[in-house]
């Protein structure tokens, strides 16, 4: 159908039946009205996607380091064909992502149909220094699971988690952004056939931990209905060496106290040679990455203040999140790419050093416990070690204090297949969002989890029909164990030695 055509039936705003025998389906306009003016999306088979929608003003200049506003409306059509720009990064060893645009506050809808009115899923990406919205294709998730998808950019690093004494908002721009992103969803969302009062909120890693900061956060309370989070730190503290090579101990690996942030901010200022908030809102984004390490410095989010009063550790013993269900869990080998990517090869030699460095006088009955010929390497060993010692402990605490508030739904992605290094940190994601040629085994699994995951966006539980049963995590502890050809409960707390590391 040519673009004149579309035009004129948006006009008319009406649906044009292309089926000569008067069946239902429909050819849906490629433009929809938003509170800001019209947007022209791409329109397919069965999906259209709307990319580089503003959801608040560019944050630069005098809106570096505020809370977000929201964009001004524009005339005429604005192209939604494309992406927007991401949000400055410098990027990595394994994404190379670059950019240095503050004009990058953008979301992305993905849907079956502008009709109707089905289950919104709000996706938050992982890393938290580098990544955008647009890099994840939901199209399948949106199309088999029936439901509207919305990929939103927030400020990273520096730029979403910069303190300063007497800046409000410290700590918590990227929270503020996402929280923007939702509220700009209850708004917005009816028009591209969402239903604004059944938004599930989800993410992997550091968007999994931003997850569970909404979860917490009383500004967030109404602007989701579920929450979905896949391998994030909630309750992940750090033994020394367990992230890069050299890296002392950490209490908390998602958050950091606004007080704290801001003697870094503090810090920052006088290296980068300003006295003041205003001028380094004048500082070019380029100079500003230049600094070492200042997107990964300013990564955690901040606590201690009205967006983040307290941490997960605080909040959730306490009973003090949104009641939402909630279905969360994390890999087989979580941290096993972690090791590999990150720190390289472990010598054997190198092994005994690293737990002394961990776990001090306990190092030896650690060995015990996982000795280095158990495993195929002695990085798989460690790997191991911090897989259970890091990650798991965290997330069956986290499964533990959830559930007793609110209903909770466990997972353990299992699939050995998934990569060089099984089935390891955020590997799951490619099963939700397919971005590679999967096995036909592969892609049953691919299209059992997209089926248990929009069942638990529509109705806050994730069994379907023909898939097999999944029963809450308050009954039984049962977490669910998600691989190729096989999907079943799994004794979690025996398969990482929770025992032994709770004991």
């Amino acid at each position: 159908m040519r673009r004149g055509t579309r035009a004129l039936i948006t006009a008319a705003a009406a649906a044009l039946v292309v089926t000569a025998c008067g069946g239902g389906d429909v050819e849906r306009a490629d433009v929809v009205r938003v509170e800001n003016g019209e947007v022209r999306g791409v329109v397919r088979a069965d999906h259209a996607v709307f990319q580089g929608i503003p959801y608040a003003m560019p944050p630069k200049g005098e809106l570096r380091w505020r809370s977000p506003h929201r964009p001004a409306d524009w005339a005429g059509v604005r192209d939604a064909t494309k992406p927007g720009s991401p949000c400055p990064q410098v990027g990595s060893s394994y994404s190379d992502t670059r950019s240095t645009d503050e004009d990058c506050l953008f979301l992305n809808v993905t849907t079956p149909s502008t009709e109707g009115r089905r289950p919104v899923m709000v996706w938050l990406h992982g890393d938290g220094a580098i990544g955008a919205g647009h890099h994840f294709d939901a199209t399948a998730l949106a199309t088999k699971g029936d439901v509207v998808v919305v990929t939103p950019n927030y400020r990273l690093g520096v730029f979403g988690g910069f303190g300063l004494a007497g800046l409000a908002g410290s700590g918590t721009f990227a929270l503020q952004d996402q929280r923007e992103a939702l509220d700009w969803v209850r708004r917005n969302i009816a028009a591209f056939g969402g239903d604004p009062g059944n938004v599930t909120l989800f993410g992997v890693s550091y968007g999994a931990s931003a997850t569970a900061a909404h979860l917490i956060s009383p500004a967030s309370r109404g602007l989701f209905h579920k929450a979905i989070m896949h391998s994030g730190f909630a309750l992940v503290d750090l033994p020394a060496e367990a992230w890069y090579p050299g890296l002392g101990a950490l209490p908390w690996l998602a958050w950091r106290d606004t007080a704290e942030i801001e003697q870094l901010g503090r810090m920052v200022t006088v290296e980068l040679g300003c006295a003041d908030i205003d001028c380094l809102r004048a500082l070019p984004v380029g100079k500003l990455l230049e600094y070492p390490q200042v997107m990964n410095i300013f990564q955690p989010f901040g606590y201690g203040n009205p967006d983040l009063p307290k941490v997960p550790a605080e909040a959730f013993p306490a009973g003090e999140v949104a009641r939402v269900p909630v279905l969360a869990g994390n890999t087989r080998h979580e941290h096993r790419n972690l090791v590999e990517v990150f720190r390289g090869p472990v010598a054997a030699e190198d092994y005994p050093r690293l737990l002394a460095a961990a776990f001090g006088d306990r190092a030896a009955e650690v060995e015990r416990e996982y000795p280095q010929g158990a495993f195929e390497s002695p990085g798989r060993a460690w790997a191991a070690v911090l897989t259970d010692r890091v990650w798991a402990r965290a997330t069956f605490r986290q499964h533990e204090l959830l559930s007793a508030h609110t209903p909770t739904y466990a997972f353990e992605f299992a699939d050995e297949e998934a990569s060089e290094h099984g089935a390891s940190h955020s590997t799951d994601i490619g099963y939700l969002f397919p971005d590679r040629e999967l096995t036909d085994r592969q892609r049953d699994l691919s299209d059992a989890m997209i089926r248990y995951w929009t069942a638990f966006a529509r109705t806050g539980d994730p069994n379907t029909g023909g898939l097999p049963h999944w029963p809450a995590f308050g009954e039984g502890r049962h977490v669910q164990s998600l691989a190729s050809g096989a999907i079943t409960g799994v004794d979690y707390r025996a398969e990482h030695r929770l025992d032994f590391w709770q004991g």
